[in-house]
């Protein structure tokens, strides 16, 4: 039985998939975490699910280097897709990466809905830019994690988020923001509710 308090409480490793064929069967519910190696996106997963190592976190960032799949109690699924743009790899990795993960999410028919972290701090990167038009091109539904708030005081981190809104809104995308400090806390039940309704 999933927790009334977190609906994420409870989530346990699976398996980590290098090949399609290595992914848990495609039934279900499952939502993807995606995000710039340096963003945060591990440290994120860990306070969603309220597991201070649930998801591998690092000094060194890009360790997660195949889809990562979690399990709640219920059976439903989060998974933790590869960093990208900070991971020293190989060319030859980096462009697997690319086409496993772009099959995933156009394929995976349980799949309900991404999750994508990128650091308030900073403009929308490329790749955050390439995911949000991904997601709106496919309908596949999107949640951005404005990572790393507390590193602003509050009236910068608003006006920071009405910047990013602006852009989603002008491109068309659909997207909405959240906030985010793993440390601080800053929008984790928000974040969680957001998950979860994406799960259901």
């Amino acid at each position: 039985m999933v927790s009334s308090e977190n609906p994420l409480r409870g989530a346990a490793f699976v398996c980590a998939a290098h090949l399609p064929q290595q992914l848990p069967k495609d039934t279900g519910a499952e939502v993807a975490f995606a995000g710039r190696s340096n963003a945060g996106k591990s440290s994120a997963l860990n306070a969603l699910a309220g597991h201070g190592s649930l998801a591998r976190t690092s000094r060194t960032p890009g360790r997660t280097r195949q889809l990562v799949v979690f399990a709640l109690p219920d059976g439903r699924r989060l998974v933790d897709l590869p960093g990208y743009g900070y991971a020293k790899v190989p060319a030859a990795l980096r462009g697997h990466w690319r086409g496993f993960i772009d099959d995933y999410l156009r394929t995976r028919r349980s799949l309900r809905g991404l999750v994508l972290i990128a650091d308030i701090r900073h403009a929308l990167t490329d790749f955050d830019r390439r995911m949000l038009a991904f997601c709106a091109a496919i309908g596949l539904p999107c949640v951005v994690l404005l990572s790393k708030a507390d590193k602003l005081s509050r009236l910068q981190a608003l006006a920071r988020r009405r910047e990013i809104d602006r852009e989603i809104a002008d491109e068309r995308w659909s997207a909405a923001t959240i906030p985010f400090s793993a440390k601080a806390g800053t929008g984790v039940q928000e974040a969680r509710a957001a998950v979860a309704e994406l799960l259901a």
